[in-house]
């Protein structure tokens, strides 16, 4: 099991920009997809962002492709998401996940997760 800490939260103005980061306990943690998702007020929790062990491969989901970047220090146990042109339809928790398997991340399913950090977006 993977222990997570998420971390740059706050509040911006549209059109701004927030790095969150996500610090992760372990030897194993170069072992482990990663991924970013969000819950809005009233909501359910959505996929943003997944990156695979190496960072070799990410994904997206559409509405934040051209605007977020997904990547990790594998070194450093840690995963990004660095949002710019933020929207205040972003604004939600966001939550830091890691699963061995990329594909449970990509679908929603991944293991374990974070507390979550708040992310406002006022316009």
């Amino acid at each position: 099991q993977v222990q997570l800490v998420e971390s740059g939260g706050g509040r911006v103005q549209a059109g701004g920009s927030l790095r969150l980061s996500c610090a992760a306990s372990g030897r194993t943690f170069s072992t482990y997809a990663m991924g970013w998702f969000r819950q809005a007020p009233g909501k359910e929790r959505e996929f943003v962002a997944g990156i695979s062990w190496n960072g070799g491969n990410t994904y997206y989901q559409d509405s934040v492709k051209g605007r977020f970047t997904i990547s990790r220090d594998n070194a450093k146990n840690t995963v990004y998401l660095q949002m710019n042109s933020l929207k205040p339809e972003d604004t939600a928790v966001y939550y830091c996940a890691a699963d061995r398997s990329v594909r449970k991340v990509v679908d929603g399913s991944p293991r374990d997760w974070g507390q979550g950090t708040q992310v406002t977006v006022s316009s």
